[in-house]
Order: structure tokens, then sequence, then C-alpha cells
């Protein structure tokens, strides 16, 4: 399993986020608007000079309702993945082909509340599946289980001989991890980044994997 770390909660330091960058698999940016969620993050340009010393991959999560503006403005950051939120549409194909025309991996993000089945019809077609374990828009929740939806995403796979990535993200520490090792990555980022030492924690989350 990969250790995503998310710098929300410390997206103005610098020096925090390169720390971050040197001790997890690859870099997990969330973007909010504000509208989708209640609260937007920072202005992008002012991101954007905490990043430039990143050589971790960036997965980039779009909050946001408007994809096509967002993902503009992130083609700088040379992602790796962007994942946008079924809830926004009821035509994610458009968003998908968008993203992919950008030669980026697209993704798609699924809410604790939505039932799995509104995703289904378009996994043969996606990079990525990111399962919410908390509400989007706020750090430092309590992990949601949502056990049920990565096993069933698992069997999806396997059944038809599927490639998707399956990420959790929200409230992920050394002891809610246990219960996704099935997931390819786990997002974390209060967890990591309440801390002093930032490997340190990483190495907890990894912890058990081989029990």
């Amino acid at each position: 399993m990969k250790i995503a770390g998310s710098f929300l909660k410390i997206q103005s330091d610098k020096e925090k986020i390169d720390k971050l960058n040197d001790a997890v698999d690859q870099i997990h940016f969330d973007i909010m608007d504000g509208k989708f969620t209640e609260s937007p993050t920072l202005d992008l340009n002012i991101i954007k000079n905490n990043l430039v010393d990143l050589n971790k991959p960036i997965d980039i999560h779009l909050m946001v309702f408007d994809v096509e503006k967002y993902v503009e403005k992130v083609l700088e950051f040379n992602p790796a993945y962007i994942t946008f939120h079924i809830e926004i549409t009821n035509d994610p194909k458009h968003y998908m082909e968008y993203i992919k025309s950008r030669n980026i991996k697209v993704g798609l993000a699924i809410n604790p509340e939505t039932n799995l089945e509104k995703i289904y019809t378009y996994l043969n077609d996606i990079d990525l599946v990111l399962v919410m374990s908390v509400h989007p828009g706020k750090g430092g929740q309590t992990f949601i289980d949502i056990t049920d939806k990565i096993k069933s995403l698992c069997q999806y796979r396997k059944q038809n001989n599927l490639n998707y990535v399956i990420e959790v993200d929200g409230g992920i520490n050394n002891e809610t991890i246990k219960k996704i090792r099935n997931a390819d990555i786990a997002v974390a980022g209060s967890y990591i980044t309440d801390s002093n030492d930032y490997k340190k924690q990483v190495e907890l989350l990894r912890g058990d994997e081989n029990e």
C-alpha cells in the first residue's frame, strides 16, 4: 500500500510541505472551491510557490463544481492523476474525457453516503477510484467505515479484469488504516502533519502491512 500525504493543514508552510514530500510515496493535493465544500483552499498562486521542489507524484483531488476551470489551473503542477466527484454531475464522461485529453490519468471520487452503484458504469474508463471515509472539505474528521465499498471495488476489479487504483481518504491513522489494507493508496493528512516526525508517522501507517 502506498501512503499519500495530504498537505491541507500545512498548505501555507513550504518547509513542512517539503518534509511531507520526503516522507510519503506521493502527494495528495486537495482543491476546494468553497461551494462543493464549506471553505475554499488557499489561492493556487500562493500554494504554487510552496510546491516547486516536490519530486513525488501529485494526485489532485478536485472538490469543485467547475471541473474544467480547475483542470486548466492545475496543469502546471504536472499531476499524475486528477480526480473529481461523481456527485457534481450527471455526465461524468464529459469530464473524464476532458482530463484524459490533457494526458492525465482520471479518477472518480465518491462520498461516504453515495451508493457505489453510481460509479460502476464508469470503472472501465477510469484510472483511480477515491473512496471518501470522511465528508469532503475539512481535515481532522473521524473515519467513517467504508470497508464494504473497498471490498466491492476489489471484487469488481478482479471479476472484470480492470486496472483502476483504489484510494481511501479521510480519518486515516495507524488504527483505521488496518480496515482498508485492501486499498492501494491511503491518504493521510493530520495524522502525519500534526506530529514532529513525519517519517515516523508514515512508518506507523505501514506498520502492520505484513501481519
